[in-house]
């Protein structure tokens, strides 16, 4: 049975117990990644950078990061694949051209490209030195990008029938050292263990969802 979208935004919540013996499929897997790959950023900046861990060996460094939040430990250990999302630490000419190549690369500019690919490159420096030089703001903005990632993420892999957990109870600088992320330009933000819930443990998935009422959240004008 087909459902619309706003079926598996009800559908989906909090996992907070993983079924060990449950893994996910190869094919979804991919699909997974090109959930991450394919998620739209501000300019598309795409300022971040992820890690999959999949084998008891990755989820176990990964876990590494829960020693101050000790419940947080078994859904990462007992996960099918948990991703750590990244943020980049810096946005630099370098990298701005570097995204601008791909664009290129990707046919985006294929029209006009004299006129198009130059004017992206302007549009997407104007923001970026918009958030260092005068919000000053540029670290957090790159980090409101990976966090649209995150949201997007997990409605997709609902999508696919995969149960989901967004983890802020993590020790960012564990993680950043346990995967020298900060010598690549990046700091960890999020992690996310995914797979199937344990149907005798998981007591969240049996309690109705709550939100506020439309009159609280909404105004139409």
């Amino acid at each position: 049975m087909k459902h619309d979208i706003t079926h598996y935004a009800k559908a989906r919540y909090t996992t907070k117990a993983y079924d060990p013996k449950r893994r996910i499929s190869d094919e979804n897997v991919e699909k997974l990644k090109e959930l991450l790959r394919f998620s739209p950023s501000s300019t598309n900046i795409q300022p971040w950078h992820f890690i999959l861990a999949s084998t008891p060996e990755g989820k176990a460094r990964v876990a590494k990061a829960t020693e101050k939040y000790p419940f947080n430990g078994p859904s990462i250990l007992n996960a099918s694949h948990v991703v750590v999302f990244a943020s980049r630490l810096a946005v630099d000419e370098d990298y701005l051209q570097h995204v601008l190549e791909q664009e290129d690369k990707d046919g985006r500019f294929d029209v006009d490209k004299d006129t198009h690919k130059p004017a992206m490159h302007g549009g997407r420096s104007m923001f970026v030195n918009l958030h260092k030089q005068d919000l000053k703001d540029v670290q957090h903005w790159m980090d409101k990008q990976v966090y649209l990632n995150i949201g997007q993420f997990m409605l997709g892999a609902a999508t696919l029938g995969i149960d989901s957990t967004p983890m802020e109870g993590i020790e960012t600088a564990v993680l950043d050292a346990e995967f020298g992320l900060r010598e690549r330009g990046f700091s960890s933000l999020v992690v996310v263990p995914l797979g199937y819930h344990d149907p005798e443990q998981d007591y969240n998935a049996s309690l109705p969802k709550s939100r506020l009422p439309y009159p609280d959240i909404l105004t139409e004008v």
